[in-house]
């Protein structure tokens, strides 16, 4: 992003007011977004939790949720936001809701088969209905909620797919926990080749430890057929960074299965006896839990 670009551009052009979110009309959310360039901390910190509220409340989105992902994709894209970090942690929410690794890798086809037979039209009488708090005294919207609510969810994720250039982007940023985040985003939106060259460049020193941890995993439920991806991971289990070795064997567990070479192996072995844990960043579950989940999958566990 250039320094004249306005990542809030286009944000009154959004009809807000006719949009709904978990307590109404989303005519706050622009002020809200605003509020993540300020230059004062604690009203960013409420901005996110506001709009997290609003457009994600407990995983559920709304008809708003999706039209908030292209200014956090953009305000994150910026180095002047403050807490990128953090406002690509908010982008994950909505676009994902509450997903965890379990439900990789992604078929969003699938996931979202419920909103094929939902109109717009309909999924914003719900949300009106929802709102005004009476959908109980109109059984035939009734029937229509959930099925709204997968379309929303879907909307939102869709939205989060138009992003991924920048996610690859991000791979390459200094803080550990934006460059970890992103990888772990592109875990849930079938990584093309590009994403792919991202994710294998990300280096396996000790600076970057965090980062190439996150990747390793996100690598791990990349196209089980690419020779590329498994030599790479193997060239990592020598790596010194214990998290980055030991992400690299639970990535390979996961691909190969009962064909894990022996030194791959070792390491999960040697990380379990040492109690070994650390984060991925991104990563609901912490390292020590892939390991297990790694030994339980091959009948080790």
């Amino acid at each position: 992003m250039t320094a004249s670009t306005d990542p809030l551009a286009g944000l009154d052009r959004v009809p807000w007011g006719s949009l709904h979110h978990a307590y109404g009309p989303a005519d706050d959310v622009p002020g809200q977004v605003r509020a993540l360039r300020s230059t004062h901390a604690p009203t960013r910190r409420r901005a996110l939790s506001e709009l997290a509220g609003a457009v994600c409340h407990q995983g559920t989105r709304w008809e708003a949720s999706r039209h908030v992902v292209p200014f956090l994709a953009a305000l994150a894209d910026d180095p002047a936001t403050g807490d990128r970090a953090a406002v690509v942690s908010l982008l994950r929410a909505v676009a994902l809701g509450g997903r965890r690794d379990d439900a990789l890798p992604f078929d969003p086809r699938r996931a979202f088969a419920a909103a094929d037979g939902v109109t717009a039209d309909q999924a914003a009488l719900v949300a009106r209905h929802l709102a005004a708090g009476d959908l109980c005294e109109h059984d035939g919207v009734a029937g229509l909620a959930d099925d709204a609510a997968v379309r929303w969810a879907a909307d939102a994720f869709q939205a989060g797919a138009r992003h991924t250039d920048r996610y690859v982007r991000w791979l390459a940023e200094p803080d550990p926990q934006l460059a970890g985040y992103a990888a772990e985003l592109l875990a849930w939106f079938g990584p093309d080749e590009a994403a792919l060259a991202g994710l294998v460049a990300v280096p396996a020193d000790e600076a970057h430890a965090a980062v190439r941890a996150s990747a390793n995993l996100t690598l791990g439920h990349c196209p089980v057929d690419s020779a590329r991806i498994d030599a790479h991971l193997g060239g990592l289990l020598a790596a010194d960074p214990a998290v980055v070795r030991v992400t690299a064997a639970v990535a390979l567990a996961r691909r190969l299965g009962d064909r894990l070479p022996d030194r791959a192996l070792d390491v999960l072995a040697e990380a379990r006896g040492a109690g070994f844990d650390a984060e991925a960043p991104g990563w609901d579950r912490s390292v020590r839990g892939f390991v297990a989940l790694a030994l339980h999958r091959l009948g080790l566990g």
